[in-house]
C-alpha cells in the first residue's frame, strides 16, 4: 500500500530510523506513562503509527499474557519494527502491517475484528487525516475496551520563546500538536457514546488521553 503520505514518512525516516529511539527517549515524553495505563494483562492490544517497534516491544514484555499488532504507513520504519521485533524474540506475539491509520480495516489487516486496547504514542500528530484515525481506532475497540493516546501538549507551562521554537521545530518533521483540538476529539468520541478524559503532563509539553468504549446496551 503507497501514499504520498506514506512516501513523505520513509523519505524522512529513511535514515532516522536508525538513530530515532536513541534520539526520541529524550523528548518523546509520557510513552512509558501511556504502556503502564493500558493495563494490557491479557487480550488484543493495536498500536497505530508503531514506528520502530520500541512500544509494542516493551507492552510485550510488560504484558507477557497479551497478543500485540501494529500498523504504519511508513515501510522503512516497519522494516526497522519487524528487525527490532524479531531481535527482541517476540515474533510470535507482535504482528506487523503497512496500512494507512485514517483507513485501515483491522479484521481484513490482521484477521483481528476488534482490540481490547488500541493506543497512538506521539502518532496522531503526525496523520494528516488525524480525526480520521482517532475514529478507526475508536471503531477498532471491543465494547468495553479503551483507546490510549499521548502525544506533544499545548506547551501552557513553558516559556513563550520555548514554545515558539518547539513549534518551529515540531514543523520541520511535519508534527502538528493536537492538543488544541482535543475538544474534536472528545465530540468523535461521544458520537460513539464514550468520553474523553484528557491529561496535561510534564507542563503542557505533553497531552495524554483515555477513551473508554461503553458495553453493549
Amino acid at each position: 500500500m503507497a501514499s504520498a503520505h506514506g512516501d513523505l514518512m520513509d523519505g524522512l525516516y529513511r535514515y532516522q530510523r536508525h538513530i530515532y529511539d536513541a534520539s526520541r527517549a529524550y523528548y518523546l515524553l509520557g510513552r512509558d506513562h501511556l504502556l503502564r495505563s493500558i493495563e494490557a494483562d491479557c487480550g488484543e492490544v493495536l498500536e497505530i503509527g508503531c514506528g520502530t517497534g520500541r512500544n509494542l516491544i516493551a507492552a510485550a514484555k510488560a504484558y507477557p499474557k497479551a497478543r500485540f499488532w501494529g500498523l504504519d504507513i511508513s515501510a522503512a520504519m516497519l522494516e526497522t519494527a519487524g528487525r527490532n521485533v524479531a531481535r527482541a524474540g517476540l515474533a510470535s506475539r507482535i504482528r506487523l502491517a503497512r496500512a494507512d491509520a485514517a483507513q485501515f480495516e483491522s479484521e481484513t489487516l490482521f484477521g483481528v475484528a476488534a482490540f481490547h486496547r488500541v493506543f497512538f504514542s506521539y502518532s496522531l500528530s503526525m496523520i494528516p487525516d488525524w480525526p480520521g484515525a482517532f475514529e478507526r481506532g475508536l471503531l477498532a475497540l471491543k465494547p468495553e475496551g479503551s483507546l490510549h493516546a499521548v502525544d506533544f501538549g499545548a506547551l501552557e507551562g513553558l516559556p513563550r520563546l520555548c514554545r515558539k521554537g518547539l513549534y518551529a521545530w515540531l514543523e520541520h518533521f511535519h508534527v502538528r500538536p493536537i492538543a488544541d483540538d482535543a475538544g474534536a476529539l472528545a465530540r468523535i468520541a461521544a458520537r460513539h457514546g464514550a468520553r474523553l478524559v484528557p491529561a496535561s503532563l510534564f507542563k503542557g509539553y505533553a497531552w495524554y488521553a483515555e477513551v473508554a468504549r461503553p458495553p453493549l446496551p
